[in-house]
């Protein structure tokens, strides 16, 4: 059995939807582990909440999102940064646990990594982003192999100096996904509503191909989403609102498919097997994680990334697309058994 510490993502608590993927994959690894009979806390910000996980919840105020950074953005903490706060809880019961075990995307726990008696395991959430934060996953990397744990080779790229380290892949508890083989005539987008994940060249796509588009998600950036309604009120899409794992995938399974149009590098995309597993297509761009999710002409349709024809394209054969291979798809290669699986095997290794 391990004793392992999970420590949050800082930009938001657990439950809220700010932390996008990460939320979903922590709470989902966190479930397996209890499973497979290991010791689980989490450590994460005040507010949180996760179903049948003991949580220790730190108050403080939340960490900027990184999206927006440069290259050459400085690293920057808020004065009772919650943050630093849960990683001095943290410092505090090392000697209680085996392995802890990092969700943030952040310089200060890769910064703090010798500082611990414990090992601290590093799971990836993003491509490359800043110069800084380069820099210490570049010297974790060197003093401490394989205590890097990413997603996907895609994203691995974007770390070409990475040499000891994990890729991870991702799952989901995939019987909580309801297969559906009679989908509306709608498509969906689903996403944090941001500028990254590119919204507006979904709706132009589903104005060119003339359907309709429904959009979940937490709407992160409000300026942008109110240019989107002012600069696309001629099109026939309908913002449904944020939902939790349950309800979203009573709402999207019912899709023709799902559009995927990240204008930045996606670690993974934790939407596309969720999507999938309901037997929605997915029509993606060929960038970054999604690239090594979807099977072209199988699960879905990949396309030449910010290419308004090829979604245009793709939406108008999504009929060939068998939804019943898309559950298989998922079911073989992205339960929680084979996420557990991964990560058992990393964490057993970082051990010993």
């Amino acid at each position: 059995m391990l004793r392992l510490l999970f420590l949050s993502t800082p930009v938001g608590p657990l439950g809220s939807g700010i932390g996008g993927g990460v939320e979903l994959t922590l709470y989902n690894l966190a479930k397996e582990m209890n499973k497979r009979g290991h010791q689980v806390k989490i450590i994460a910000p005040q507010q949180s909440s996760l179903p049948y996980i003991t949580c220790q919840e730190i108050p403080g105020i939340w960490q900027e999102m990184i999206q927006s950074s440069k290259r050459d953005t400085p690293i920057i903490f808020p004065r009772n940064s919650v943050l630093a706060n849960m990683w001095n809880s943290a410092k505090k019961v090392e000697d209680n646990y085996d392995l802890i075990v990092n969700f943030a995307f952040d310089w200060l726990p890769l910064y703090l990594t010798p500082f611990f008696k414990c090992t601290i395991a590093h799971l990836i959430s993003m491509g490359s982003m800043t110069e800084a934060i380069d820099d210490m996953i570049r010297q974790v990397d060197i003093s401490f192999p394989y205590t890097i744990g990413v997603h996907t080779q895609e994203q691995a790229k974007t770390f070409p100096f990475l040499k000891n380290f994990y890729i991870l892949g991702n799952g989901i508890d995939v019987p909580l996904y309801k297969f559906c083989d009679n989908p509306s005539n709608s498509f969906s987008w689903i996403g944090r509503i941001s500028p990254e994940k590119g919204l507006e060249d979904a709706i132009l796509a589903a104005k060119t191909a003339n359907v309709k588009l429904k959009i979940f998600g937490k709407i992160q950036d409000i300026d942008y989403w109110n240019n989107i309604q002012t600069k696309y009120s001629d099109v026939d899409f309908q913002y449904e609102g944020f939902f939790d794992t349950s309800k979203l995938q009573e709402k999207i399974r019912v899709s023709k498919a799902i559009l995927v149009t990240p204008k930045w590098i996606e670690a993974f995309g934790n939407i596309i097997i969720e999507s999938l597993a309901c037997g929605v297509p997915v029509i993606a761009y060929k960038r970054g994680g999604p690239a090594g999710l979807v099977k072209n002409e199988e699960t879905g349709f990949l396309v030449t990334p910010d290419n308004i024809s090829e979604l245009v394209h793709a939406i108008k054969n999504i009929e060939k697309i068998d939804r019943k291979k898309c559950r298989d798809y998922v079911e073989i290669n992205y339960s929680l058994k084979v996420l557990g699986d991964r990560f058992e095997e990393w964490m057993l290794m970082l051990k010993k």
